[in-house]
């Protein structure tokens, strides 16, 4: 408003036109102008500070928009362009986009058999998601967590499901470069991380059931923290006898975003019911652990880590595999097989992990009414096991197998 006011001025009108190399016509012209070269130095200048203004103390998982994104699309030969940055915002899409007319459509196939109905998913989709973070450590480096497996996963991914893919040097310098851009965002040590969200997808038109043309890489962040809403209290679980998150044959071991709809309407029954997330069982039997809608799960019993193997639907997590690898290094002795879900009553303890989860304790776990419950607290394995994958994320500890890569 008080920019408005002198732009009144014929002087201050003059002045800028002056300054402007042109003409202006009008307080409305002068204004325009004015305003974006004000909006662009205020933006430099907050661009600049070593944090955004952000209560830091209260972040939760939601969205909070940076300043800057990521994106390249690719050709029909499946080369990807040279990405670039923008400001972050609206994308447009063609509406034959693969995205939108392939991308949640699924056939659901109901198996009648002793009165239980079983939900099996054939899905068609051509996108797919990863899940990273940059943490600040005390140092004031910014550092991310073995990223590099995260864009091996994502190529992987695409090769599944026939979509052309970023190599691994383009999806680590898509990522370099929106952390760098949002470097501000990530907040201070110990108040969280920038959560970094890959994602690719079909954007190229096509009006029959078929792969995409064209595909695009984008990625963008947000700065986040717990994300339970339980924030680092233990988790109380539900197991979900009905609606299976993958088959066999299926996508469960991709990151894809058609594994996460169909699971959603028993996650809002769950959280109804006071729980704080569900554990999902294999769809053939039903009578096996596979992990929760967002994260693997390991069973504590002794001096054994028991998680349930990998065979094709379960999603290989990256927090997994390092817990695996920090627990033996330990000397745990770390089982991954079948787990029958009435073994659940023999264990010890219970965690969650997921890259947007970490480290996870599981204070109960309800099964067909009956409610089992599990140690949490500190001087047990899962917190040792936290204390050690946090250090290493924030570079506390010192990283002796290379999974820490700091941006700069």
């Amino acid at each position: 408003m008080a920019l408005r006011c002198l732009l009144k001025s014929p002087t201050t009108s003059s002045y800028i036109s002056k300054i402007c190399g042109f003409r202006m016509h009008g307080t409305k012209a002068v204004a325009s102008v004015v305003e974006e070269h004000v909006s662009a130095m205020l933006r430099s200048e907050r661009e600049d500070e070593e944090y955004a203004d952000v209560d830091w103390d209260n972040l939760g998982f939601s969205l909070v928009p940076t300043d800057y994104m990521f994106a390249t699309k690719s050709c029909r030969e499946g080369n990807f362009e040279q990405g670039c940055l923008s400001r972050y915002g609206n994308m447009e899409l063609n509406p034959a986009a693969g995205i939108l007319n392939y991308g949640q459509a699924k056939l659901q196939i109901f198996i009648q058999k002793t009165h239980t109905k079983y939900s099996y998913y054939k899905r068609f989709f051509l996108g797919l998601i990863e899940g990273m973070k940059a943490y600040r450590g005390e140092d004031g480096r910014v550092l991310m967590f073995r990223p590099e497996l995260n864009a091996m996963r994502m190529k992987n991914g695409a090769e599944r499901m026939c979509m052309h893919s970023p190599s691994v040097q383009q999806f680590m310098e898509g990522v370099k470069q929106t952390v760098l851009a949002n470097k501000r965002w990530v907040p201070p040590p110990g108040k969280g991380s920038l959560y970094l969200r890959p994602l690719l997808f079909g954007s190229g038109a096509s009006l029959g059931v078929s792969a995409a043309s064209e595909y695009t890489f984008v990625v963008f962040g947000s700065p986040v923290q717990n994300y339970f809403k339980e924030g680092t209290a233990a988790l109380n679980l539900y197991v979900e006898e009905v609606i299976p998150r993958a088959y066999i044959g299926g996508t469960g071991a991709v990151k894809a975003i058609s594994n996460y709809g169909p699971v959603l309407d028993a996650m809002r029954s769950a959280k109804a019911r006071g729980f704080s997330d569900v554990l999902y069982l294999d769809a053939e039997t039903k009578k096996n652990i596979e992990e929760v809608s967002a994260a693997n799960i390991f069973l504590v019993k002794g001096n054994t880590i028991v998680t349930p193997a990998t065979n094709g639907t379960i999603l290989r997590g990256i927090i997994r595999e390092s817990v695996i690898e920090i627990a033996l290094d330990l000397g745990y002795k770390v089982e991954e097989r079948v787990v029958p879900v009435e073994e659940m009553k023999e264990a010890e303890e219970v965690f969650c992990t997921g890259t947007a989860a970490g480290i996870a304790s599981v204070g109960s776990i309800t099964f067909q009414n009956i409610r089992t419950e599990y140690k949490v607290g500190d001087g047990l394995v899962t917190q040792q096991l936290r204390s050690i994958l946090v250090g290493i994320q924030n570079g506390s500890i010192q990283d002796t197998k290379g999974w820490v890569l700091e941006i700069d």
